[in-house]
């Protein structure tokens, strides 16, 4: 019962309404229109056509409602793997308290973490993982599909409803059978141009669907595949990486189109080329993150964050216009706050705000994440340059500034060295 009323609770978000409400309207108007432009007890023809659109979109609805109510696939909570000793090659999760399997990230929308990962998607108000992919693959498919099928239908049911005044005057009355009133030529508008719109958005989609399946990639994993790359470049390694899990495009495919579906192993443990092993990988984010730990930043909050996405009256226009364009979260920030930074932009830095362990039992813990984006001037740094960094790469923020006697002074000139330059 839980569960039921679980998956219910699903479709109680804008996405899901907004997507089963845009298939209804092109539908239902794609049908109305059809009705007056080939009706279906025309001929055969006219009653195939009308049945292959509801067929398609039958197939629409039932995909997008399948991967909704499916899901990714959830890794249990405080998982562990079979051999103890293969934690040393797998990340640990600290809001699931349990270790992340291969190919398995933790999604801050669903808040656990995901097998095989790809994308949360908001229009199904879920995750796209191992479970689901090939529901939402076809819920594309047949979606795109449908769409074409009715974006021509309501096309021509508009261009012979434009012209019916000119069928009727030049004795061409069979085929002034289009006619409109207010309501109904508004309706064609909107659906033609949702469905126009749904053809290029869900084709865009697809395209980038089917070139992560073929190649048996994520879209976290193409990312994780590009950092490789760059630090055998970068270090001048002789040994390539592989990718442990392209099979070739043949054997990719089956994995996730299948009779099977999702049943088709756990999720967890998945069959890798010669010369790799299922933690391959694994080990590859393992040594991006040290990497990632070793660019860490210590930060102090000098100014408050409002946390908001444009915060255009406390930090001005050109703040706004240069935010990252990412669905990451903005942190709330108070003066005071120490933030371990990692990644760097002209305007913006991300890091994760230090949790102090001394809270007062009588001080409730602050509203928001505790990771995220949030704007450069509020900042200034701590360190610039880990310990073991080489002494020539010194960072002017390390070095103190003439305040003759002023602290501000030691501020304004922290700000100025931090705009400096734009870390990437």
């Amino acid at each position: 019962m839980c569960a039921v009323l679980s998956s219910f609770r699903r479709f109680l978000h804008w996405g899901p309404i907004t997507a089963l409400s845009i298939i209804k309207c092109i539908t239902l108007t794609t049908l109305y229109m059809n009705s007056m432009w080939w009706p279906p007890n025309e001929s055969f023809a006219a009653f195939a056509h009308q049945a292959v659109f509801l067929l398609l979109s039958t197939l629409a609805t039932y995909n997008y409602i399948m991967a909704t109510v499916t899901g990714p696939g959830l890794l249990p909570k405080q998982w562990q793997p079979k051999n103890a000793m293969d934690t040393e090659f797998l990340q640990f999760c600290k809001e699931c308290e349990g270790y992340k399997a291969p190919r398995s990230h933790h999604c801050r929308k669903c808040n656990r973490c995901v097998k095989k990962m790809d994308h949360h998607c908001p229009w199904i108000n879920h995750c796209v993982g191992w479970a689901n992919h090939a529901y939402f693959t076809y819920f594309l498919l047949f979606s795109i599909l449908g769409s074409i099928q009715g974006s021509v239908v309501l096309s021509c049911s508009f261009y012979r409803g434009i012209y019916r005044y000119y069928y009727l005057t030049h004795g061409m009355a069979h085929l002034a059978s289009v006619q409109f009133t207010v309501g109904s030529i508004i309706m064609c508008i909107l659906g033609m141009g949702l469905a126009i719109g749904v053809v290029i958005g869900l084709s865009m989609l697809l395209y980038i669907q089917l070139k992560t399946i073929v190649s048996n990639q994520t879209g976290i994993e193409i990312w994780i595949v590009e950092k490789a790359l760059y630090r055998r470049y970068r270090s001048q390694t002789e040994e390539p990486y592989v990718y442990p899990y392209d099979l070739g495009w043949r054997c990719n495919l089956r994995q996730v189109f299948n009779d099977e579906c999702q049943n088709r192993g756990d999720g967890i443990e998945w069959p890798v080329v010669e010369g790799c092993d299922q933690f391959s990988l694994t080990r590859e984010q393992l040594a991006q993150k040290e990497e990632k730990r070793a660019r860490t930043r210590t930060y102090k909050c000098i100014a408050n964050v409002s946390g908001r996405w444009l915060p255009i009256f406390s930090q001005g226009w050109r703040v706004c216009v240069s935010a990252p364009c990412t669905d990451e979260p903005r942190i709330r920030l108070q003066p005071g706050d120490i933030i371990k930074v990692t990644r760097f932009r002209r305007h913006w830095l991300f890091g994760e705000r230090e949790v102090s362990e001394t809270l007062p039992k009588r001080k409730s813990p602050r509203k928001g994440p505790i990771r995220g984006w949030f704007p450069r001037r509020c900042a200034v740094g701590l360190s610039e340059v880990p310990d073991s960094a080489d002494s020539s790469e010194e960072s002017p923020q390390s070095k103190p500034a003439n305040t003759n006697g002023n602290g501000h002074n030691h501020v304004r000139q922290q700000q100025r060295n931090g705009h400096s330059k734009k870390y990437m």
